[in-house]
C-alpha cells in the first residue's frame, strides 16, 4: 500500500465549500497577504491572512506566534480549523489544538476567485 505523506490532500475542504459553522476542516492552501497585528486583550495578537487555494480565497484569522512566522507564498496545512463570521465576512479560524505547518513555498496553484470573504450581510 502507499502511505500518503502528511500533508497531502486527504480530506480538505476547498475554500469554495466552506460556509459558516464547519468546523474539524482541513485546508491546504497558500498564504497570499498578511496583514498588521492587531493587539487584543492579555497582549494577544491577531492578524487577518488572505489565503487560497485552487478553488479561490478566503480570509484566515491567525493568533500569535504562527502569525509571526508566516510569509506571504507559504504553503500552509491547516486541520481542525473552523469557519464563523467576522462583521460580515466568512472567515477561517484555527483552533487552538490543531495543526498549522508550512509544508512548502509558491509552487501552488491557487485562484483569488471567488473572494469567500467578500462581504456578505445575507450569511452574518
Amino acid at each position: 500500500e502507499t502511505r500518503k505523506m502528511a500533508g497531502q490532500n486527504q480530506n480538505c475542504t476547498l475554500i469554495k465549500d466552506l460556509k459558516p459553522g464547519m468546523n474539524a476542516l482541513s485546508l491546504t492552501v497558500i498564504a497570499l497577504e498578511i496583514g498588521r497585528p492587531n493587539t487584543v486583550k492579555d497582549n494577544q495578537e491577531v492578524r487577518t491572512v488572505k489565503i487560497a487555494d485552487k478553488s479561490g480565497m478566503v480570509n484566515l484569522s491567525l493568533w500569535n506566534e504562527p502569525g509571526k512566522v508566516l510569509q506571504p507564498g507559504d504553503i500552509v496545512r491547516i486541520t481542525r480549523a473552523y469557519t464563523g463570521m467576522f462583521k460580515t465576512c466568512l472567515t477561517v479560524f484555527t483552533a487552538k489544538f490543531g495543526d498549522f505547518f508550512k509544508i512548502g513555498e509558491f509552487t501552488m496553484t491557487f485562484s483569488e476567485t471567488p473572494n469567500m470573504s467578500e462581504p456578505n450581510p445575507e450569511l452574518a
